[in-house]
């Protein structure tokens, strides 16, 4: 079922629009239009343009809450005023921490640049800061490609006035520092860069040998990090101490911020002194009339509501409310596209269907059970609507059990109340002896054929589409034709002849006539002149192919129902196949292990394959026929601001979180 909806223009004073959205839109649903785009006819009317001035503020709130876990419950209801006191107290304490912070990271960083620089040289014996100090005396520290320090070793070293002090060595490079007189240096770096020697130059801030300015760097370092983890634990204990503060103060910003976007589709006008906004929208019809018995009283607001749709740029927005039973079964129809305004829900249709398809396919009385428990377990602990969809299922698996005598695959357990899938056989008159599920499967899907055909003219003289309700494949013409096919092969089938030649000679001629005519009776229905694009040979040809191919979707459609009966013989079959593999056939217990997993394996990937199966009948043998989906979500502003739920009936007042 579809919601009936209302159209509502509000309009108040400008600056009285927070009050409006925060005290009646947090709690009647609403779906919102674009002003301007509504009432395009208005002259002087305006965007309502103003700066968020909450979006940064609630900016910080998020960061500040990011890391600490909500709060369990609604919190309370504080003003903006008191969300703002409680940032400003909070980022106060948060800063002068930061600062700190920051301070103590860029010293520690310094120390481990400098612990990084000395660390290759621990093995030097000298005071780095006097080394850093020699006037007569050139040093050079560095690093050279182990592959050359051995070259320099073996060639080079003797033969050059320096002195060089190795340092630490990994597989690449050998540290080290070299002295050498001031006179011959350029000389000697000139040898040594031959050599690939590469500089690096140490900042004086040393004391000490090599080794002693490591360890106390070293201890510096951890002393640094001890008080940047204590700082760090301290702005985590400001955030869990005003917990419950940051998250109301997030709640109300959040709340807040959302009002504010109203005002990006609202319109405002000018009357005398005063700056009127306007805000238009759909409401549900119940919570309309509840919306405007209770702003009877308020005389800073006013609301005008539009009897029929015609005057209304946008269409109604779609609403759903369907029964318990058949909630979960929205997820298919939104799957396929929600239905417009107008048009029918083909929620309940797909629920009853589905289930009951899905059942004969896979009937089995302990699998169907398994399904139930199991589904609607995770539908309810879980929210998830296929979940629920497979509960339902079972219970018609379950039935589908009973009636084919199937518990697990056994079938001496209970004796069916209907046939087994595999030995039920039916003789038929010019066919011969045919399984009776497959016989049953064709029946039910020219039944279900012609239901939808139903719901076809339904749709099509809902929305006075006189031509298709009449003339089209699936309109009167198609359902005449088709259920005149239909009763010929019940009459044929059952031996009446004589009766069914009468109908095939009467009834088979007018709707195919009407059929092919549709272009044109449709044209003079709805007071258009009568006339063909291409001519009449080209018509001729087009109406050839088009009713060529009604014939093959009649055909093709009907026979896809087979796949019915096809799998209710197969899972017979897939069952009596565990059974053999655990020795259980001839109605024995068996291997149980062997009992459980084959039950287990078939439940599991028949189900899948079956469910699949069942939904492409829903919308390719079903939906194609009647059902557009062309419709839109409707989104109320409740719902974003944490109201009342959409399209929901009135509830007490809930504050805006």
């Amino acid at each position: 079922m579809i919601e009936k909806m209302k159209f509502l223009s509000i309009t108040g004073p400008k600056e009285d629009i927070d009050r409006v959205v925060e005290n009646y839109l947090s709690r009647y649903p609403m779906h919102l239009e674009n002003a301007l785009a509504e009432l395009d006819s208005v002259r002087d009317l305006t965007p309502f343009m103003e700066v968020n001035p909450y979006k940064d503020r609630l900016s910080k709130a998020k960061k500040f809450t990011e890391k600490i876990p909500e709060p369990e419950g609604p919190g309370r209801d504080i003003t903006v005023e008191e969300a703002l006191r409680i940032l400003e107290k909070t980022e106060k304490k948060i800063r002068k921490l930061q600062k700190e912070l920051n301070q103590l990271t860029k010293e520690r960083k310094e120390k481990l640049e400098l612990l990084r620089e000395i660390s290759p040289y621990r093995m030097i014996p000298f005071n780095v800061s006097r080394l850093l100090h020699f006037q007569f005396i050139k040093y050079r520290f560095g690093r050279i490609p182990k592959e050359y320090y051995e070259k320099f070793e073996e060639f080079v070293y003797d033969n050059l006035n320096m002195i060089f002090y190795k340092g630490l060595s990994d597989e690449d490079y050998v540290w080290g520092v070299y002295f050498v007189p001031g006179a011959q240096v350029d000389q000697v770096d000139a040898v040594l860069s031959s050599l690939h020697f590469e500089r690096l130059y140490l900042p004086d801030s040393y004391e000490g040998t090599a080794e002693e300015a490591y360890k106390k760097l070293k201890k510096e370092s951890a002393e640094l990090r001890k008080s940047i983890v204590a700082i760090r634990e301290k702005k985590n204990a400001i955030f869990t101490e005003a917990a419950d503060e940051l998250w109301d103060a997030r709640r109300k910003l959040e709340s807040m911020t959302v009002n504010f976007d109203v005002r990006k589709l609202a319109a405002c006008t000018r009357e005398k002194q005063t700056t009127f906004y306007i805000l238009c929208g759909w409401m549900v019809e119940r919570d309309a009339e509840a919306f405007q018995k209770e702003i009877a009283g308020d005389s800073q607001i006013y609301c005008i509501v539009e009897d029929g749709h015609s005057d209304v740029n946008s269409t109604p927005p779609t609403k759903l409310k369907n029964p318990t039973f058949a909630k979960p079964f929205e997820m298919y129809t939104r799957m396929y596209g929600l239905p417009s305004y107008g048009e029918m829900d083909p929620t309940i249709f797909v629920a009853i269907t589905y289930a009951f398809i899905f059942g004969a396919m896979f009937g089995d009385l302990g699998q169907g059970l398994c399904l139930v428990v199991g589904g609607f377990a995770l539908y309810k602990f879980k929210k998830m609507d296929l979940a629920g969809i497979i509960g339902t299922a079972g219970i018609f698996s379950a039935i589908f059990g009973v009636m084919f005598g199937s518990v697990f695959g056994f079938e001496n357990i209970i004796e069916p109340l209907w046939l087994r899938p595999k030995e039920a056989m039916t003789s038929l008159p010019l066919v011969g002896s045919l399984n009776t599920v497959f016989v049953v499967a064709i029946v039910f899907g020219m039944f279900l054929i012609l239901v939808t055909m139903i719901f076809h003219i339904a749709n099509a003289v809902k929305t006075k589409h006189w031509g298709d309700a009449l003339f089209d494949a699936n309109g009167v013409a198609g359902i005449v034709f088709y259920g005149s096919l239909v009763a010929v092969i019940i009459l044929y089938m059952s031996g009446h002849a004589l009766p069914a030649t009468i109908v095939l000679g009467v009834m088979f001629g007018v709707p195919l006539i009407l059929l092919i005519l549709k272009e044109p009776l449709t044209q003079v229905l709805e007071k258009q002149k009568p006339h063909t694009e291409g001519g009449i040979p080209m018509f001729i040809m087009q109406t050839f192919f088009e009713l060529f191919e009604v014939m093959l979707s009649y055909f093709s459609n009907t026979l896809s129902f087979v796949r019915v009966g096809a799998f209710a013989v197969s899972h017979a079959a897939m069952m009596e196949v565990v059974l053999m593999l655990a020795g259980a056939e001839n109605g024995g217990t068996g291997n149980l292990v062997v009992v459980v997993l084959g039950n287990i394996l078939v439940c599991g990937l028949e189900g899948l394959i079956v469910g699949i199966q069942v939904l492409r009948l829903e919308y390719y043998e079903m939906f194609s026929r009647f059902y557009q989906g062309g419709g839109r979500e409707f989104h109320p502003f409740a719902a974003r601001t944490g109201g009342a739920e959409s399209g929901g009936s009135v509830r007490k007042e809930v504050k805006v979180s």
